[in-house]
């Protein structure tokens, strides 16, 4: 403890980090800089610099992270086509390693010896803070209080911030942990911890409840280049600008909520909410014009990896040599994802109707079920004899096995 003089903290300005600030103060008796990220809090940033100076922090970095966020995570990711488990667009998890990042870069600057994080011994977030700094600056220390107080709930937090006249937004009433950027909004705790219990109208805030929606469908046009959107209905937009931009017609059509229960790193089952509006519209158009544009087997390929690739950024592997190296595989084959997507949002769904590409490769004059001269059909009956030539193997030999084993088995 006497070795570190000062910490740098990833500061939210939630009930975790105002009391971990403090906690963090009084167990090791070193300066605390308090640095928040701002990924597209919006409203939960107001005033947070002010606050965490009230709390304690020698310092308090609010720095806008917003495009480096959309461009450098976001989108990457979005190229490889990245879920997690099928429905989880991975919104925090891509998040925590710019955090991580910025924490470093503060630490440098300000000569601390060592970060710290709110993340609890139970979750994901300690791996993928954790991980980060390792990659990024090993000789950093690294204070994770969940694993070191004597504070075992979010109760005793609140009793902890009372005692300390820290002020926190979360009360007994309102239990949920949340977390929020541009890419996604998810909800923790409360009548969640029960798999069975319909999730409360407050665990959703950047969509509409699909019911509620409009009776009447948006068709919107989403551009890409190389991979990456760059304009809605021909407008052209920053990264950030763009994911703000898609988040509010997918909130106001319903779009994007995820009720799930995941298999965390750590081993455990953990049930969460995730409201993904303009990613999940960013998905599917991203997905629908890449079957316009990608070889069957290059896509089939990186279909395969998929799977891995969203492991390695859900369980805290972003700055990892694998996750690197498939990057640039994938980014390879993005080059000709060049095109326009037309998309009808209507009632939670986002329903891609048409898309072009000057990259095509569907040839109509050979796809067409009308008369052509670009396919001659007699072809396919080869191809399919020599695809049925194992087939047409194995099928004998199965004869044969059933033939001997059958007298193995026979008389008395």
């Amino acid at each position: 403890m006497s070795a570190i003089n000062k910490v740098v903290l990833a500061y939210s300005g939630g009930l975790d980090t105002s009391v971990i600030l403090t906690w963090i103060k009084q167990a090791y008796g070193c300066e605390v800089i308090a640095l928040t990220a701002d990924l597209g809090q919006e409203e939960e940033l107001d005033g947070i610099e002010e606050k965490a100076v009230a709390t304690g922090a020698s310092k308090a970095y609010v720095e806008n992270l917003q495009e480096e966020f959309a461009r450098d995570f976001v989108f990457p990711a979005f190229r490889a086509g990245a879920i997690y488990e099928g429905r989880y667009l991975l919104g925090t998890s891509l998040a925590r390693p710019l955090i991580t990042k910025r924490l470093v870069e503060v630490a440098r600057q300000e000569s601390a010896q060592a970060i710290a994080h709110g993340a609890t011994g139970k979750g994901n977030d300690q791996v993928r803070f954790e991980l980060t700094c390792m990659a990024l600056a090993p000789d950093l220390k690294i204070i994770a209080p969940w694993r070191e107080w004597d504070l075992r709930s979010r109760t005793d937090l609140i009793e902890f911030a009372q005692q300390n006249d820290i002020p926190v937004p979360v009360t007994q009433e309102k239990p949920y942990s949340s977390d929020r950027n541009l890419l996604h909004l998810s909800f923790e705790g409360g009548e969640l911890e029960d798999p069975w219990a319909e999730p409360g109208r407050a665990s959703y805030m950047l969509s509409r409840p699909p019911e509620e929606a409009p009776d009447e469908p948006e068709t919107i046009s989403l551009d890409f280049e190389a991979g990456d959107p760059v304009a809605v209905n021909g407008q052209r937009l920053s990264p950030a600008s763009l994911m703000k931009r898609l988040n509010e017609l997918g909130g106001k059509h319903g779009i994007g909520r995820v009720d799930m229960v995941e298999n965390r790193f750590v081993g455990m089952k953990s049930r969460g909410v995730y409201e993904t509006p303009g990613g999940t519209i960013l998905h599917a158009a991203h997905r629908d014009l890449e079957g316009l544009c990608l070889d069957r087997e290059a896509m089939h390929l990186r279909d395969s990896l998929v799977p891995e690739y969203a492991r390695m950024i859900y369980n805290g592997f972003w700055y990892a040599p694998e996750r690197l190296s498939l990057q640039q595989l994938i980014d390879a084959g993005q080059k000709r994802v060049t095109g326009t997507v037309r998309i009808k949002l209507y009632k939670g769904q986002a329903y891609p109707l048409g898309r072009r590409s000057q990259y095509s490769m569907y040839n109509p004059a050979m796809a067409t079920f009308e008369e052509d001269t670009e396919y001659d059909q007699k072809d396919a009956a080869g191809f399919i004899r020599l695809q049925g030539l194992r087939l047409v193997a194995n099928a004998s030999a199965e004869h044969l096995y059933a033939k001997g084993s059958g007298n193995r088995g026979g008389g008395a």
